[in-house]
C-alpha cells in the first residue's frame, strides 16, 4: 500500500481510526466567543486575590535576599582604604 493512496483526501485529524474514542464537536456558528466575559474577569480577580498570600511573600523574601546579597557582594569587591593609609 502506498502512503499517498492511504492519505489521499484525508485531513490531518483523520489519518488514523481509533476504536472506542468519541469526539464531540460544536459548530463554530453555535459558539459564543465572548459569552460571560464579565463573569470571567470577576472570577480571575477573585482567584488572583485568593492566591496573593501564597505567592507574594516568597517573591518579597526572594527579592530582599537578592538585593542584600548583591549589596554585600559589591561591598566585598571594594578595596579597604585602611589597608593603604601608609602607602606612598
Amino acid at each position: 500500500m502506498r502512503v499517498t493512496k492511504a492519505l489521499l483526501g484525508k485531513h490531518f485529524g483523520e489519518l488514523a481510526y481509533i476504536r472506542g474514542l468519541v469526539y464531540y464537536k460544536l459548530s463554530p456558528f453555535e459558539q459564543k466567543a465572548f459569552s460571560g466575559f464579565t463573569k470571567s474577569l470577576s472570577r480571575t480577580a477573585y482567584r488572583l486575590s485568593s492566591n496573593v498570600l501564597a505567592v507574594v511573600p516568597p517573591f518579597v523574601v526572594g527579592y530582599f535576599v537578592f538585593t542584600e546579597t548583591e549589596k554585600e557582594f559589591h561591598r566585598m569587591c571594594r578595596k579597604n582604604p585602611e589597608d593603604y593609609v601608609n602607602d606612598k
